[in-house]
């Protein structure tokens, strides 16, 4: 510790955030060559053939600098959802954009409130900015938006709130979004997190860019890591209202989103039918493996994302373990304080079959 007095003591009690393993370190740690990876909430059929096609054309374009503006790719997305152009920031993955809001809106005395056992980040980040932060305690496996709104105060500054949820996959509706907005008045800029829209039903979806109409201090959080296929680029956008959008662009650095992830994210936002078929098969492999949990005396809980929490009904670690040994990769649930609880993303075909087999075994 001979540099910690060196470093701010809201960065030295960071824990860092614990990425999902890697393939390879898999195999170099355990010697398995022929692994799965279900840990990360990733689309396991990877992206769209246009977007591939795009990204192999503009290969050659990699000496210059990115458009600081991504403004192809802004049209675009502008276009797609029916925004003016000037409400959207694009990010690296929608991370960078959490990122902005709490730089831009936060600080000592400024303060975040969001759902205990929900995106680690807004914690991790919050308190490496300094600002207060608060985490609501969940009613079970949901946000309880009551107690959230009780937690506001007059220097509450940003609120988060992941929908669908993760890790829970749980998701409130629109009406008890209504009530939470009243509750707690026009101040506070409310985020929503909204990583996962594209695999929610489309009857329980909440129509948010309604939302951000009435009552401006609202940002709408997207990415293209998950439905699209497109993690390895970190690419994401928020939209909210032209002025806050200003201020972010101020902290926003240069280049941010380099020129594959833009190019990629274009061509992705184009193939409707690759899209409509990712989620299609990725509800077919949900149900599958919550048939396999449920076989073998487990409790997935109710999800609208692309992955499913179970209840082990008994300390989740050592399952954990014994899967990784096998060439299995899912996700522990420690950090959330879910210690009987594990955490795996739909898969194809093959990998749901191979995890549900290997969870037996491990059993």
């Amino acid at each position: 510790m001979k540099h910690a007095a060196l470093v701010t003591e809201s960065i030295q009690k960071l824990t860092p955030y614990p990425p999902g393993k890697p393939l390879s370190e898999l195999a170099r740690e355990l010697g398995v060559d022929e692994a799965i990876k279900l840990a990360s909430n990733e689309n396991p059929f990877g992206p769209s053939p246009k977007a591939i096609a795009a990204l192999s054309s503009a290969v050659s374009d990699l000496h210059r600098y990115p458009d600081g503006a991504s403004w192809s790719l802004r049209m675009r997305v502008a276009r797609h959802l029916g925004v003016d152009p000037a409400t959207l920031v694009f990010g690296t993955g929608s991370n960078e954009i959490l990122e902005l809001l709490i730089r831009t809106f936060t600080g000592p005395g400024r303060g975040v409130v969001t759902s205990a056992t929900t995106f680690v980040v807004y914690q991790l980040v919050s308190q490496a900015h300094g600002a207060p932060f608060t985490a609501v305690p969940m009613r079970g496996l949901s946000y309880d938006l009551e107690a959230i709104a009780d937690a506001v105060t007059p220097n509450t500054r940003l609120i988060f709130l992941c929908n669908p949820n993760n890790p829970t996959g749980s998701l409130f509706s629109a009406a008890d979004l209504d009530a939470f907005l009243a509750r707690i008045g026009p101040e506070p800029v409310v985020a929503l997190d909204e990583a996962y829209w594209e695999f929610v039903e489309p009857s329980l979806r909440i129509d948010s860019l309604a939302v951000l109409q009435r009552r401006p201090r609202t940002v709408l959080l997207r990415t293209f890591s998950k439905a699209y296929g497109l993690a390895g680029l970190r690419v994401g956008y928020g939209v909210m209202d032209p002025e806050l959008a200003n201020y972010l662009d101020r902290v926003r650095q240069p280049f941010n989103v380099n020129t594959l992830a833009q190019v990629g994210a274009e061509a992705a936002l184009d193939d409707v039918e690759y899209l409509e078929r990712v989620v299609r098969d990725t509800h077919a492999g949900l149900a599958v493996i919550a048939d396999g949990l449920r076989a073998l005396g487990l409790t997935p809980a109710p999800t609208q994302a692309n992955f499913v929490l179970f209840d082990c009904h008994r300390e989740a670690r050592p399952i954990y373990e014994a899967l990784l040994a096998r060439g299995v990769i899912i996700r522990p649930m420690g950090a959330y304080g879910l210690t009987r609880h594990l955490r795996v993303n739909a898969g194809t075909p093959a990998e749901n079959a191979r995890f549900l087999s290997t969870l037996a075994e491990a059993l």
